[in-house]
């Protein structure tokens, strides 16, 4: 391995590190917010944020591998292994944010104000466009599709914190109570997209290792 791929793989790494530690500030801060407040939205948005820690630190973990010199094959098992994980996860958000936003239409129950999730969400927005122009730097360098992946992840992330985040502003300036659960189910569907594309993903590297071993 030549000196500048190195050097490219151990700031990938680090990126990945620190992806790793904002991730977990965010989950924490989000869910205490969303329970306090009674906000499906901001709940959804802490579980959805779960799923970027496992992705960010097992890309991590990838990274580490190769800079390690790993085999090849134990990395795709580790990927393997994750991806399934990630999809079950992603499966499980979707029925909890489901259940628990149309169960909240149903009674008509709104979220209230909270100001620890409007910091939450600001800085998020700040932060995440960050991630991405990092990660998709750091994967153009590396021809790293997983890179390039998990800068979408981000992405999506980005865009779900605006919906969260435009939710939270209808319910308490407009008094659209509805706004917040349907806010949550926005997520919904790009939850269900990628972890299905996480299973996907999974079953092909099953074939791959099947048609290796």
């Amino acid at each position: 391995m030549d000196k500048t791929r190195r050097n490219n793989l151990k700031q990938a790494r680090t990126l990945q590190i620190w992806n790793v530690v904002y991730d977990v500030i965010e989950v924490v801060v989000s869910l205490i917010a969303g329970f306090t407040a009674n906000s499906s939205a901001l709940i959804g948005w802490g579980l959805d944020s779960t799923i970027e820690v496992v992705s960010a630190g097992t890309l991590g973990w990838r990274l580490h591998g190769e800079i390690k010199g790993i085999d090849e094959e134990k990395v795709k098992r580790r990927q393997k292994i994750t991806l399934n994980v990630i999809a079950i996860s992603f499966t499980l958000i979707c029925v909890f944010i489901s259940y628990d936003s149309i169960t909240k239409l149903i009674n008509q129950e709104t979220a209230n104000w909270s100001t620890l999730g409007l910091i939450i969400l600001l800085v998020s927005l700040a932060v995440n466009p960050i991630l991405i122009y990092f990660k998709r730097k750091y994967g153009k360098k590396l021809d790293s599709p997983a890179l390039m992946a998990d800068a979408k992840d981000t992405f999506i992330c980005l865009y779900q914190t605006v919906v969260v985040l435009i939710g939270l502003i209808l319910v308490n300036w407009l008094g659209w109570w509805w706004a917040d659960p349907v806010a949550a189910l926005l997520i919904v569907p790009y939850a269900a997209k990628e972890g299905w594309e996480a299973y996907n993903k999974a079953r092909n590297i099953n074939y791959n290792i099947a048609k290796n071993d």
